[in-house]
């Protein structure tokens, strides 16, 4: 067996034979394979394009019956595109063609996030994803349904500083929305123009309808505060009259019977505004819906919803030219729009506010054109406001220094008629008309003083020259100052301590306390106590209030007292003063109706409380 294996072994070129047959075998079943395969792929791309065009047709029928005319606007990518200059960054989206972004480069934010204070970061809003810059329009296409443009894709064309979204019509006609930034401003022109509209919106209101939905972001550390400054604001065409919907609740504002000139989302120190130009709209509804601050997980304050109508007369072409204006609230900024747009900045009203936007505020911007730091500005703006009203400080302390030298004849009707407060009273008038004392002569000149003190308490909250300016231990003028930060959120106060509102609350019990040493106050003792209470009650409001008016009020106590105690210690003289009321006690007295009034009802006041006297004795017996 062993010889046969060895005899019937093939030879090696019998091998190397079988081997190249093999391989030739292979390489004709590998060719029919890859035929095989490529004719294979090639029937499933025919099937696919087949498939393809069969769905792109079922998708254009189904996308003509939802979007009729606005078909091909329909489907997209979203993309989104820059208009920037040196004061602010803008980025917008071809989906919606509006605004999705603006970052303003020289502020910065001060939010807190998630209830920790970070710092400064960079300033951005209008970033909400849930904000809507909507037109709903009325198609005679798709009677079932409204089109809003949210939902197309419009086309970009961007050329400089100029940006155009189309949203294109199936028989060529377009809306468009065209942005035009300005350089070195805040500024925005803004067209909406509709061209061949005249098939495809069917309204009989003459508008179209921009239904426009503005979360405002939280921008500053004291939220709760900045809240209640947030809001949005209108013109009525109409009046000329600067209107807004309520700040510390949800409101409602319908304007859609007049025509309206402006609307304004209005954060703290910032705003976004729609202005026409060419012609006011047609009519518009507001509301705001207030946003739980409770919560840290928030970074809104307000929904702002506003509905505003744009005139459409039915044409087919039609353009409404607008200007847009995203930035800070800025007095000059505003006010070159002429349409007193500034009015947005809640300076006050009737007097206050016009002490505020006329004197207060030009006054500052002057001071601050020769000093750099806004507290010594405050300083510098409270000694001049001090002098230009020492007149009156001056009369007032007379006036007090004439009581208190009448202070012993008082004190000696307090012994007299201890049992009769009313005789006593009555007693008292005669002295002061004797020597021709006003116990008001100390009031009316601090009344007179009212209309600037409110109008301070306006300004410094409002003005956006205090965001983030440090003074001292303050770091932002505009908010609060935190000398202690204690952790615990206790009602009327928050988790913090103002120093500025406690120097404040303490000078002014000083100055209380030595500026009514000399009333007399046995007629009322409640009020004795009544006016050291009150700083201390006012402690809660100010902790979180705008260190620049906490310090405006404490270095003007300071003022106060110095000029007190000065005018008392070398301008008056007591022993002068006792002569000249002496004098003026000989001379004849003109009759004061005021005061006859007075005593005649102190009169009659006495006379009734005798007669329950004398009824009550009766009774007894």
């Amino acid at each position: 067996m062993m010889v046969w294996s060895y005899m019937n072994t093939p030879s090696q070129a019998d091998i190397d034979r079988q081997d190249a047959i093999r391989d030739s075998i292979a390489l004709v079943t590998d060719q029919e394979n890859q035929a095989a395969i490529a004719e294979r792929e090639n029937t499933a791309a025919i099937i696919q394009n087949q498939v393809e065009t069969m769905t792109d047709s079922a998708r254009l029928v189904q996308n003509t019956s939802t979007f009729g005319a606005f078909a091909p606007a329909s489907s997209g990518t979203a993309e989104t595109f820059t208009l920037e200059n040196n004061k602010v960054k803008i980025e917008f989206s071809n989906k919606g063609g509006n605004i999705v972004s603006a970052h303003l480069k020289d502020y910065k934010s001060s939010a807190l996030v998630d209830g920790e204070d970070v710092g400064y970061t960079p300033l951005y809003f209008m970033n909400d994803e849930r904000n809507r810059f909507n037109y709903k329009l009325n198609t005679p296409n798709v009677p079932s349904r409204m089109i809003n443009t949210e939902e197309l894709f419009f086309t970009p064309t961007l050329t400089g500083k100029t940006i155009s979204f189309k949203a294109m019509t199936s028989d060529g006609g377009y809306i468009e929305q065209k942005y035009t930034l300005s350089d070195s401003t805040y500024n925005l022109d803004y067209d909406l123009n509709l061209v061949g509209m005249n098939q495809h919106l069917d309204t009989g209101k003459k508008s179209v309808t921009l239904e426009w939905y503005n979360f405002l972001n939280r921008l500053e550390k004291n939220n709760k505060f900045e809240q209640t400054y947030s809001t949005v604001y209108f013109r009525d065409n109409e009046e000329e009259d600067v209107d807004y919907c309520r700040c510390v609740s949800d409101a409602e504002e319908d304007l859609s019977e007049k025509k309206v000139d402006w609307v304004s989302n209005v954060n703290q120190f910032f705003n976004t505004s729609l202005i026409t130009t060419n012609q006011p709209f047609a009519g518009a509804k507001f509301e705001t819906m207030m946003i739980d601050q409770e919560s840290t997980s928030k970074t809104a304050l307000k929904l702002i919803k506003s509905e505003i109508e744009m005139p459409y007369d039915q044409s087919g072409n039609q353009s409404i030219n607008m200007k847009m204006y995203v930035g800070p609230n800025k007095f000059e900024n505003l006010k070159e729009y002429g349409v007193e747009l500034e009015e947005i900045i809640p300076y006050g009203t009737s007097i206050f506010g016009s002490i505020n936007r006329w004197f207060i505020r030009p006054f500052f911007g002057f001071l601050s054109g020769f000093i750099g730091n806004k507290g010594i500005v405050i300083l510098v703006l409270i000694f001049l406001i001090k002098m230009a009203l020492y007149p009156l400080m001056y009369k007032m302390l007379a006036s007090q220094a004439k009581m208190g030298a009448l202070k012993p004849e008082i004190a000696k009707l307090t012994e007299k008629y201890k049992d009769e407060p009313q005789k006593k009273q009555m007693e008292t008038m005669k002295i002061y008309q004797q020597y021709s004392v006003s116990p008001f002569g100390g009031c009316m000149p601090m009344i007179a003083q009212m209309p600037i003190w409110y109008a301070m308490f306006r300004f410094f909250p409002a003005s956006i020259e205090f965001r983030q300016e440090s003074f001292l231990w303050a770091t932002d003028l505009s908010s609060y100052d935190v000398f202690f930060q204690h952790g615990m959120d206790i009602p009327f106060l928050g988790n913090h301590i103002s120093l500025f509102t406690l120097l404040w609350a303490a000078t002014t019990l000083i100055y209380t306390y030595y500026n009514t040493k000399h009333m007399d106050m046995s007629a009322n003792p409640a009020m004795k106590y009544v006016q050291y209470f009150m700083p201390v009650m006012f402690l809660g409001f100010f902790n979180s209030y705008a260190s620049g008016l906490t310090t405006y009020m404490f270095f003007s106590n300071l003022i106060n007292i110095l000029q007190t105690v000065i005018t008392k210690k070398f301008v008056f003289d007591d022993e002068k003063i006792l002569a000249e009321l002496k004098t003026r006690k000989s001379k004849p007295k003109k009759k004061n109706s005021f005061t006859e009034r007075l005593q005649e009802q102190m009169r009659q006041a006495q006379a009734v409380q005798e007669q329950q006297a004398k009824a009550k004795n009766k009774g007894k017996k």
